[in-house]
């Protein structure tokens, strides 16, 4: 799906999309964005469900392991759009790019950059990896991140396209909120009705680590 959409893009001709390094680097923001997401959902759950006997510290190390390696190539895909607009020529790419980081929206491409460029970087000390509620604050901040790179992507290249007619900014109305409310609280439903209705870990991952697993040799 992803990479459908970043093809969607790609083709474009919006300066800010039509980048060859969207598709690699929409798939690579999707498995961080979810591995964060998993976190942020799971560290609360194991606490309050009791799974700590099946949801172990080596599944929290290693999840928070891939963060850190999908991290950095999001933030190499910034680097390398940052460069395109320069390196390019095009004065469309370039105002594209000094745009977001000097325009009216720069606080928001700033706090992208700080969300999932900086914070992730505390996941390199074991340490931090190994304290719960450290990991599922960097999860949540990665996750506002993520948001706020759609955000960026998609609104800093309209309001200052081609066309100055068009021009304008962009300021969520109440039908907005509500919609991006209404949306997280829709999601935490059937999170919920999944939890009660259906089995949170798989019986098929975890029958080998049953005691009745255990084959005595003889």
């Amino acid at each position: 799906m992803h990479t459908i959409v970043s093809f969607d893009f790609a083709v474009g001709i919006i300066p800010g999309w039509h980048a060859t390094i969207f598709p690699p680097y929409f798939v690579a923001g999707a498995i961080y964005a979810g591995f964060a997401m998993v976190l942020l959902l799971t560290i609360p759950l194991r606490k309050v469900y009791g799974l700590q006997s099946f949801i172990t510290m080596r599944h929290m190390h290693n999840m928070a392991k891939v963060m850190l390696a999908t991290g950095l190539i999001v933030v190499y895909g910034y680097m390398v759009e940052a460069f395109f607009g320069w390196y390019s020529g095009n004065q469309y790419e370039h105002f594209m790019i000094w745009n977001r980081m000097h325009g009216p929206y720069a606080p928001y491409y700033w706090a992208l950059i700080l969300c999932n460029g900086i914070t992730p970087q505390l996941l390199w000390f074991k340490k931090i990896r190994a304290n719960l509620l450290v990991l599922w604050l960097i999860s949540f901040i990665v996750s506002i991140g993520m948001w706020l790179e759609r955000f960026v992507i998609i609104v800093t290249s309209l309001h200052r396209d081609f066309l100055p007619s068009s021009w304008g900014f962009y300021q969520p109305s109440q039908w907005d909120w509500s919609m991006f409310i209404g949306t997280i609280g829709f999601f935490l439903a059937l999170l919920f009705l999944f939890i009660r209705f259906l089995p949170m870990i798989s019986i098929f991952e975890m029958r080998t680590i049953l005691p009745e697993a255990e084959v005595e040799e003889g």
